[in-house]
């Protein structure tokens, strides 16, 4: 197996090697320039480590790993026009780059294209990736539909924001591990488990983005700190504050997301101390820890050798432990 830098320039190579000459230019321009931005590539990563892991190649497993890549990333355009963001991995946004439309309509093109990698395989194991990756698209849409709901609502549980993030955040990486196991003919069971790893290990990386959407650095972050406070985000950190607070510190929360015009510098700084105040922070997390162990228990079940499992152990140390 190749360490975590080796399948990231493979991927990256792989990925800067596509031909977007198509025209209109201003239609392939955008993808070219988002998928020029790199960032973490965790997703395909993952994908090229499982085909090697289960017995296969991760060069047999470039496509499948190209298409999640490419989906990660036309989400990433629509889901900036819906937050209205003006930046992503410390660039311009796409549709600030161009325009709206143009985001749209690349961010389409990308999903299409995604679908295509799959025609790289054959029929049995075309079929399933690509049943796999509708199942996961549909419910990452779900996921992002939640997202926008709870915005308005002021009725979010708990219970119902994980569940968001495990559709919006969550199933990508467990899909993008099982694509791997797939590609390599693994077991039914092990392909399960192995979503299942990558399933929690997607929840805790969704909660520990949010963490650092709050408490992170910009320079290392990439994107502006405090932007989910701004669109008044109901993550775990506001839910857990409102459930731990006392009368006036829910009511300082609860109005500090709910008045419109606010300078935003000072409603950042205010709700990060309530946040901290009622211990918020501190059951995030717990939390964080609590589906990371979950992610490491599914390496114990999966039938593969031990020092395979310690690449996936080692691997969501490594990512459990950033500051990006």
């Amino acid at each position: 197996m190749q360490s975590i830098i080796g399948y990231k320039n493979q991927i990256a190579e792989h990925i800067a090697a596509i031909d977007l000459t198509g025209k209109p230019v201003e239609l392939y321009a955008p993808i070219t320039y988002i998928l020029s931005l790199g960032g973490k590539q965790i997703r395909p990563v993952l994908t090229l480590m499982a085909a090697e892991i289960f017995g296969s190649t991760a060069k047999e497993a470039l496509a499948a790993a190209t298409a999640i890549e490419l989906f990660h990333n036309f989400s990433l355009i629509h889901d900036d026009i819906m937050d209205q963001a003006n930046l992503r991995r410390g660039h311009e946004t796409v549709h600030k780059k161009w325009d709206i439309n143009t985001g749209i309509l690349s961010g389409d093109a990308m999903l299409i294209l995604a679908y295509q990698y799959f025609e790289n395989y054959e029929p049995v194991v075309f079929k399933e990736l690509a049943k796999l990756f509708s199942k996961t698209a549909i419910e990452v849409c779900e996921g992002q539909q939640w997202d926008v709901n709870f915005e308005d609502r002021h009725d979010v549980e708990i219970s119902g924001y994980l569940k968001m993030i495990e559709y919006k955040t969550a199933v990508l990486v467990g899909a993008a591990l099982k694509m791997g196991a797939i590609v390599a003919r693994a077991s039914e069971e092990n392909a399960k488990l192995i979503y299942d790893f990558g399933l929690n290990l997607g929840i805790a990386f969704q909660l520990q983005d949010d963490y650092l959407d709050a408490f992170g650095d910009v320079e290392s972050f990439g994107k502006r700190i405090g932007g989910d406070i701004l669109e008044n985000k109901k993550t775990y950190l506001y839910l857990r504050a409102v459930q731990r607070a006392s009368d006036v510190e829910k009511e300082q929360l609860i109005h500090a997301y709910t008045t419109e015009g606010a300078d935003e510098e000072e409603k950042i700084a205010k709700v990060k101390l309530l946040f901290l105040a009622t211990g918020s922070v501190d059951d995030s997390k717990g939390l964080i820890e609590n589906y990371t162990q979950k992610a490491l228990n599914m390496l114990d079940l999966l039938d593969i050798e031990e020092d395979k499992k310690e690449v996936l152990r080692q691997f969501s140390k490594d990512l459990m432990s950033r500051k990006v």
